[in-house]
């Protein structure tokens, strides 16, 4: 969606012999922009593996062209070149149309958006990126952020075992759920109460949950940009809600109880001189950021684990080496968690393997020869095909559209790893200047979480018999980790596990 929207404003040139082939529409000038907006992902991923032997190609589109690029050196190549191949000049017209912003503050959003190295003239994005990478970086701000956002997950977690335990008592011994909303629950509010403290806008207006989730399953229709009030009506008013609910947030000073990354960033956003109203939407974008794909990862993981009963049992058996047990309460090691469960890690992986169908898009800034033989042309659009790749039977096995966490274990672990997978093969997380600064938070978050949810209940199908695994909905604009279609919902059977009443508390 990224692209279909930047694509109408880019220049038109004709296209040059040493560009990267073209594949051609059955609807002439708009139907490559047609197939994505109808088919979603699934459009350019099925382009992708019919046209394996091209690496890169070209799709036409109007006024521009985008390039795709299915090989992971490519893919590399691309990452390598991020003075001229930038995400960055896409930003202002994107967060526009996402979030609402007002003219002015676009406006500061532009100024100096890819600094050289040395440039002392600074921009807000700049500033930003520096920050957010800093403190998300390994070492100490990291591992507080992380140790902080696991414990507030663990009092999640303990609280409803303990209304599970209560429900026992009082003759109700399990509660049937739709475990991604579920999930979803778990991994919201426990995120605001973290980052934004006891006076976050979800726990003071609980409403604001649905209307998050709202503003979130109508990000697509935000990016169109045709009248959202009236083409995406749900997701806007859920944004204007939340918009509404930070800045009345950040007027009161509500921030100073927050995390330390979101008061660095109120402070840079008052640095550039931006009113609250804007800040409050900058940080529905963090929010964002740190609550979805969190959720539907964590979501994946556990119903891949809890519908195969010998690999729950496999990683059951990991997380009690790292369990302490004591009279009162059960310790969790988050230094165990993401360096002793080999297996968790590696289901954690396949699923992201499999529901990632993202793209790394970026705006060729001049024209590129990339690895020195493809010709990119200014105000095009490249972009990395994560779907395409992760699907590719070369890099992963003839195996590739079954689940097999296997293939991310090494033979002496008991898995199939291929020992010749290229690094920029694996694009969950990005890669180059976009790689997401938040992977190591991330990763720690949902494993740990899983850790907890496996640790604490028992969960099984509604009605006996296996949990069935959907697949993923790829019909949708991968805008982060796919979710299984509304009508594929997965109901299960919440119980308290066999030591689930004991409290889990949260070591580093």
């Amino acid at each position: 969606m990224v692209v279909i929207i930047s694509s109408f404003y880019l220049s038109s040139a004709k296209l040059h012999p040493q560009e990267p082939p073209v594949i051609t529409s059955a609807v002439p000038f708009v139907g490559h922009l047609l197939g994505m907006i109808v088919n979603g992902g699934r459009y350019i991923k099925s382009i992708g593996i019919t046209n394996r032997d091209k690496p890169i190609f070209t799709l036409p589109v109007p006024r521009s062209r985008i390039y795709i690029v299915t090989d992971p050196v490519l893919a590399a190549a691309v990452q390598r070149a991020s003075r001229v191949l930038s995400f960055t000049p896409l930003v202002p017209d994107i967060t526009r149309r996402v979030l609402g912003l007002d003219d002015a503050t676009v406006a500061a959003v532009r100024q100096n958006l890819d600094p050289e190295p040395g440039d002392d003239r600074r921009g807000f994005l700049a500033d930003m990126h520096d920050m957010m990478y800093r403190t998300l970086g390994p070492g100490e701000a990291l591992e507080n952020l992380s140790t902080g956002a696991a414990r507030e997950l663990s009092r999640q977690i303990n609280t409803y075992a303990a209304d599970l335990q209560h429900g026992q008592s009082s003759g109700v011994p399990s509660i049937k759920v739709d475990l991604l909303e579920w999930v979803r629950h778990f991994v919201t509010v426990g995120t605001a109460q973290f980052l934004y403290g006891p006076n976050n806008p979800i726990a003071a207006h609980p409403e604001l949950e649905q209307a998050f989730w709202d503003f979130d399953h109508g990000l697509g229709l935000l990016l169109m940009g045709f009248a959202p009030s009236i083409t995406a009506r749900k997701p806007y008013r859920g944004r204007e809600a939340l918009a509404a609910a930070f800045t009345k947030y950040i007027t009161a000073g509500h921030e100073s109880e927050a995390a330390t990354i979101v008061r660095k960033r109120v402070a840079i956003a008052e640095e550039y001189g931006w009113p609250a109203s804007s800040t409050a939407r900058s940080e529905l974008s963090f929010l964002f950021a740190g609550i979805v794909n969190t959720a539907t990862t964590t979501f994946w993981v556990v119903l891949q684990i809890f519908a195969r009963p010998e690999l729950l049992v496999a990683v059951r058996g990991e997380l009690a080496q790292i369990t302490g047990e004591g009279e009162s309460e059960r310790t969790l090691s988050l230094d165990g968690v993401k360096n002793e469960c080999p297996i968790l890690q590696a289901v954690f992986r396949e699923c992201l393997r499999l529901g990632s169908n993202n793209f790394s898009t970026r705006l060729v800034k001049t024209d590129t020869m990339l690895a020195e033989r493809y010709l990119l042309k200014a105000n095009s659009v490249v972009q990395v095909a994560g779907g395409v790749i992760h699907a590719d039977r070369q890099i992963w096995g003839d195996d590739v559209d079954v689940f097999n966490p296997g293939r991310f274990l090494k033979p002496q672990q008991g898995g199939s790893a291929r020992p010749n997978v290229h690094p920029a093969a694996f694009r969950s997380f990005g890669g180059g200047k976009t790689l997401c600064p938040g992977r190591h938070f991330a990763t720690t978050e949902i494993l740990s979480l899983v850790a907890m949810i496996v640790l604490t209940f028992d969960l099984k199908a509604v009605g006996g018999g296996e949990i069935v695994v959907p697949a993923p909905d790829d019909g949708v604009l991968p805008v982060h980790i796919l979710e299984p279609k509304a009508s594929d919902a997965v109901k299960v059977v919440v119980k308290l596990g066999s030591d689930g009443a004991t409290p889990l508390k949260i070591v580093p």
